[in-house]
């Protein structure tokens, strides 16, 4: 009976012990951010660190949040040189009539792509995506296909688009750490700052008629640092947000779905952005400019070495109270000339604890010209002195 009793008592723990992490991982989600949304996720922009996940790759519809990749697509042709901003674009009876948040764009009327652009920043509009959308791509079918190529070139595993503008549709989904790679990309492009930050603003129609823009992210007047973000709302998503904040060298990204109403949504952002600045910081391990110490050889030049620097600024990401130990090492390529400056000529990895968190290309801070006869002559010369 007591061998009995003693091999229960042993099943009964082993139960327990199975249960266990699941219950503190429960009870760690619940004292968490975010506690009124369907998902959420924090984290870093230079690294991509994430320091805060809420059901981070659960598919759910995240309303006008799509417009994010749409913005993507329309900075990226401007990049590529294949559509200007100052382009006025013709606007189509699909486009004007699309519904929903819109600017109320005529039908048959032409938009410079610039307003177009803005209004879908600002006012979320609809009616604007389409007629970009058409712009690029012939057909928003066309253009969505863009989105979704465009998404799985980020790692956005957990995404598929069937629309560029969010509207609800069957089929089409995304999660919280894909919107965040999504509000990420987009911040690479600088032109998108000079839309993001905008307040207030109209777009003009025929016969003098105007449309008043107002920003859906309220956070970009109530939150010190916030610049760029997007709101999304459906009955289906809910309430939804994807912000960014500045603040000194850091940058942080944060994401919600699902939030149960508006204030919520930018409470909820709030709330992790107040955490991260809070707990976190960026410190700059590698500075833009040349390095003093570094130099890379080059054969067959008119310049035996030449100085370096590094394609961008280097930061790691970490807690404000932590010790651990930062470094950098640059290795330099096997270099010939010629060497135009701005080319690339080696790398400089950043490590953290012996661990390699980041790695920036080295750039030819100067171009150098192929030796020529008479160089190889005014070398020979000048080692027979010797």
């Amino acid at each position: 009976m007591k061998r009995v009793m003693l091999l229960f008592f042993i099943a009964a723990v082993c139960m327990m012990s199975s249960v266990l992490p699941v219950f503190a991982e429960t009870a760690e989600q619940e004292n968490g951010f975010a506690k009124d949304c369907k998902a959420a996720y924090v984290c870093d922009w230079h690294s991509g660190s994430e320091v805060y996940a809420k059901d981070a790759k659960k598919h759910l519809p995240i309303a006008s949040m799509c417009k994010i990749m749409t913005l993507i697509v329309c900075f990226d042709e401007v990049e590529k040189g294949n559509l200007k901003l100052s382009e006025e674009i013709p606007v189509s009876e699909t486009a004007s009539g699309m519904g929903g948040s819109q600017v109320f764009l005529e039908a048959g009327g032409l938009y410079k792509a610039e307003d177009l652009i803005k209004s879908i920043c600002i006012a979320s509009a609809n009616d604007s995506c389409v007629a970009m959308a058409e712009r690029l791509s012939g057909s928003e079918e066309v253009f969505v296909r863009k989105m979704n190529e465009r998404a799985k070139n980020l790692g956005m595993e957990d995404t598929f688009f069937v629309n560029c503008t969010g509207l609800p549709k069957q089929g089409q989904y995304s999660c919280a750490r894909d919107v965040a790679i999504m509000l990420s990309e987009l911040l690479h492009h600088q032109e998108y700052f000079a839309f993001s930050k905008i307040w207030m603003d109209t777009i003009r129609h025929k016969g003098d008629r105007v449309t008043e823009m107002a920003n859906t992210n309220k956070m970009i007047r109530t939150y010190h640092g916030c610049d760029a973000g997007k709101t999304g709302y459906t009955a289906e998503a809910g309430f939804c947000l994807a912000a960014s904040a500045l603040r000194g060298n850091m940058r942080v990204v944060s994401v919600v779905i699902g939030a149960k109403d508006s204030k919520s949504r930018f409470e909820a952002v709030k709330e992790m952005f107040d955490y991260v600045f809070a707990n976190y910081t960026s410190k700059a391990v590698l500075e833009e400019g040349v390095l003093k110490d570094v130099r890379c050889i080059v054969k067959g030049g008119k310049k035996k070495e030449i100085a370096v620097c590094p394609a961008r600024a280097g930061f790691v990401f970490c807690k404000r109270d932590d010790t651990e130990d930062i470094f950098w090492e640059a290795s330099t390529d096997s270099v010939k000339a010629p060497v135009v400056k701005g080319q690339r000529v080696g790398c400089v990895t950043i490590y953290k604890n012996n661990i390699e968190i980041d790695t920036i290309d080295l750039l030819a801070n100067e171009s150098v010209l192929k030796s020529g006869y008479f160089d190889s002559l005014r070398e020979l010369a000048q080692n027979w002195n010797y």
